[in-house]
């Protein structure tokens, strides 16, 4: 079976990096994907990527928004399929 990956991107608002990663940590998807992690990167950024079982164009969940006040600019978001 093919597999999708979702990446999610946000860059916290000053000071607000450890509230952002715990946002993240803790934010449910349903259903659950296959496998999930959680990265940080200097700048203040977090990233979660999801994994799932289907197509490029599979009909899953995306990572929801944080609340507003814990980013300093929108989310980016990307999805790639498995070669």
């Amino acid at each position: 079976m093919p597999t999708v990956a979702l990446m999610w991107e946000a860059r916290a608002a000053h000071g607000h990096a450890p509230a952002l990663l715990e946002w993240a940590r803790s934010a449910a998807l349903a259903p659950a994907p296959s496998r999930r992690e959680h990265y940080t990167a200097p700048g203040d950024r977090v990233l979660v990527i999801t994994w799932w079982e289907g197509p490029y164009d599979a009909d899953v969940p995306e990572f929801p928004d944080p609340p507003g006040d814990l980013l300093a600019r929108p989310v980016h978001r990307w999805r790639f399929a498995q070669v």
